[in-house]
């Protein structure tokens, strides 16, 4: 019996990139290499800007892998190209300024155990329980904004709040939502998935209602219909 395999779509190719970048990126860092170090401080710079702001930035994020074709898959349009390096750029900044002074690892991936998407990432600042509705505003906020620029000023808001609680996040899993929202009817999508996220965490609060910043896993939040 022959198995049909599902070609990798663009946004899976890129989820797989901001990943691998984003892991040695931690991994340089935790380990206290001055490449990685520096790396992180020059990307805090672009956090919540846009990609072409900062030239800078160009020589460390390395979009080489999405003008390649894997086997079975096809080249990604100009379109494509454009949307995945723009949302890789996003994620990476986040990323840079999210473990800023944080001796363990920020990204944390998303696992069907321990969920680590956006979503689930603010639900986890608030107490067990309890919905704190300033924190919830600002996911709502995020998930109406009008386009990326505004989204990426919007998420940086939410990242320093996740590191001053040591609270990781699934930046590969934001990078793939963030080049979905690019497309049309694409916010819609991603705000049902950080919905979800926000509303399916189930973690056993051990400290306070926080999970460990050391795990690995995340989700999505919907920003409520009740955009204010």
């Amino acid at each position: 019996m022959t198995t049909v395999t599902a070609p990798v779509t663009p946004r899976e190719r890129l989820t797989r990139l901001a990943a691998g970048h984003i892991a040695a990126l931690q991994r340089g860092y935790l380990d206290d290499q001055s490449h990685a170090v520096a790396a992180l401080a020059r990307l805090r710079r672009g956090a919540g800007r846009e990609a072409g702001q900062l030239p800078d930035l160009w020589a460390l994020i390395d979009t080489g892998p999405l003008h390649e074709t894997p086997d079975g898959a096809r080249p990604l349009s100009e379109s494509e190209l454009v949307r995945a390096e723009d949302a890789l750029h996003v994620a990476l900044t986040l990323y840079a300024l999210h473990q800023q002074s944080r001796r363990t690892g920020m990204y944390q991936a998303d696992r069907p155990d321990r969920r680590r998407g956006l979503g689930t990432a603010v639900r986890r600042m608030m107490k067990p329980g309890e919905i704190d509705e300033a924190v919830r505003k600002r996911l709502v906020r995020a998930g109406t904004a009008p386009d990326l620029a505004v989204l990426a000023q919007r998420l940086r808001d939410i990242v320093v709040l996740l590191r001053r609680e040591d609270i990781g996040l699934d930046h590969a899993l934001l990078a793939g939502q963030l080049y979905t929202w690019q497309w049309p009817g694409g916010a819609d999508t991603v705000r049902r998935e950080w919905g979800r996220s926000f509303h399916a965490w189930h973690d056993k609060p051990n400290n306070g209602g926080h999970s460990t910043a050391g795990s690995d896993t995340t989700s999505t939040t919907d920003t409520d219909k009740d955009a204010s």
